[in-house]
């Protein structure tokens, strides 16, 4: 029977991506308390916060374009800035949490592979940073399914579970610019040959 929670899962857009997953299970009483989590790492929690203020001044961005674009474009630069200093910061996170690796992303779940098995059923906290804007997000997450594969390795799937709107809204624009980027990569690689055949066209 298909539920309706079933049916919402299937609406978010999947993408594969590379990302640094630190993942850390939590006992009943973190499991059951509301709230987000807290993390203990001050350079993680700085990216957080720097990407959760500049989703909330969004709007005052596209308020001040539409009265005084030089101011707009000088705050842009800015902004371009600071994203450049939080890439620089988040190398320095990764040796913490460990390099990059493939997963499968939607603002539903993520889908990774992973040495030990997950209890089905159990609660973790999913500490991410996405990359190349270099986004921290600590979420927490069910284990959906568990399944053995090749080389040792288990399947992991999971459901994020008491996402925030800014968490959410975070997640479906680094998922948006992805894919805008995903099509850019494909178009540039396919121009290249287009430009040999007019060449070889009499």
């Amino acid at each position: 029977m298909t539920t309706r929670d079933d049916a919402d899962r299937r609406e978010y857009y999947r993408i594969d991506d590379r990302i640094a997953l630190q993942i850390s299970p939590l006992d009943p009483a973190q499991a059951e308390a509301d709230g987000v989590l807290q993390d203990s790492s001050t350079l993680f929690n700085l990216l957080s916060e720097l990407h959760l203020a500049d989703f909330e001044s969004q709007h005052l961005l596209r308020q001040i374009s539409e009265s005084d674009r030089n101011m707009a474009s000088y705050l842009k630069v800015i902004n371009k800035r600071i994203d450049l200093l939080a890439q620089a910061l988040a190398q320095s996170l990764l040796h913490d949490i460990g390099q990059p690796r493939a997963v499968s992303l939607s603002e539903d779940g993520i889908h990774f592979t992973n040495p030990q098995a997950l209890v089905v059923g159990s609660h973790l906290a999913l500490k991410m940073v996405l990359m190349p804007q270099a986004l921290g997000l600590l979420l927490r997450a069910e284990v959906l399914y568990c399944n053995p594969s090749a080389d040792q390795q288990f399947e992991i799937g999971t459901h994020f579970e008491a996402l925030t709107d800014a968490q959410r809204q975070l997640l479906a624009r680094h998922i948006l610019h992805k894919q805008a980027r995903q099509r850019r990569e494909a178009l540039e690689g396919e121009q290249p040959i287009s430009a040999i055949q007019l060449q070889e066209q009499p």
